[in-house]
């Protein structure tokens, strides 16, 4: 049986791809989790340990459970926190993740990424390959953790080739269960948009986003791979499948109003977040399909059904 260390098990996305890897992997894998709170009602066959990846207590975990892959899901995509936090969590905690299975025989670790991390550019071109390069500093400078974990993950790849680290970076996830930036944006009964601009949005199921955690985990892949579902929608589209009104605001008002509210805590995103409504950021996922064999099984319309509830 493969051993599998889920960080940030307690999590929707967490839970899902523990669950698959229960069911769909017909006893191929034994599971393992660690998380900073605990998940209630877990299944009896996981054994979790409370601990934060930043602190030697999760070194305990993995020299204990001794596992062959370690899918990093542990990671802050929320600005609820110092910023500073978000390094410590996102940065830190990533690199001592790979110092730890190094010193312990690990594998294989997957780092759950974004596709946030080539950034909403005028001078993006549709559809960017794993070589475009991590631009979202540009832009949003409130994320530069999240590009830094994965130039962590990435350059590790290449200093420890007896590891094999994939870095993957799903576009926007949808689902019941995990709770992602494009879904708080797209759930508001009035939904702020930029006046004249509509660009093109990539959506994949969460239980997708498992199905393919697992594929990379059964074919031990390295590097980096786009992760992406069925097709592409534009924003305007979007927005009134799951509910909501677009509301085209002038950007310069929509920035001021946006950057205030933050401020105050009464917005959850930055006003860098803007430009995801302005220009595309759409990947080709070829990359992945093609060395793993793997599919979306979830249409456009399903995961916005899905979404609902």
């Amino acid at each position: 049986m493969k051993r599998v260390l889920i960080t940030g098990i307690s999590g929707g996305q967490g839970q899902l791809v523990a669950q698959h890897l229960l069911t769909a992997g017909r006893g191929k894998y034994k599971v393992f989790g660690v998380d900073r709170k605990p998940w209630p009602g877990r299944p009896r066959e996981i054994k979790m340990t409370v601990a934060d990846v930043r602190q030697r207590k999760f070194e305990d975990v993995i020299r204990q459970t001794q596992p062959d892959t370690i899918l990093h899901l542990a990671s802050v995509r929320h600005f609820r926190v110092h910023p500073a936090v978000r390094h410590e969590v996102n940065v830190v905690g990533t690199k001592k993740l790979i110092e730890f299975a190094i010193d312990h025989g690990v594998g294989q670790i997957i780092i759950n990424s974004s596709s946030y991390v080539y950034g909403a550019l005028p001078d993006n071109p549709y559809y960017m390959d794993e070589s475009f390069p991590l631009s979202v500093t540009r832009t949003y400078a409130e994320v530069r953790d999240l590009a830094e974990m994965d130039m962590v993950a990435t350059a590790s790849s290449w200093r420890y080739p007896d590891l094999a680290i994939a870095v993957m970076r799903p576009v926007n996830v949808l689902g019941p269960h995990v709770r992602s930036a494009i879904g708080k944006y797209l759930r508001r009964e009035y939904v702020p948009t930029v006046i004249g601009f509509d660009p093109m949005l990539q959506f994949i199921h969460e239980d997708d986003l498992a199905r393919a955690m697992i594929a990379a985990i059964d074919k031990q892949v390295r590097g980096p791979f786009n992760i992406v579902g069925s097709g592409a929608i534009p924003l305007h589209t979007a927005i009134p499948q799951l509910g909501g009104t677009a509301v085209p605001v002038p950007e310069f008002v929509l920035r001021r109003i946006i950057r205030t509210f933050f401020q105050w805590g009464l917005y959850p995103f930055p006003a860098g977040a803007i430009d995801f409504a302005k220009y595309q950021c759409t990947l080709d996922g070829s990359r992945f399909e093609e060395t793993t064999g793997f599919e979306p099984k979830y249409s456009l319309a399903q995961i916005f059904a899905d979404a609902h509830l």
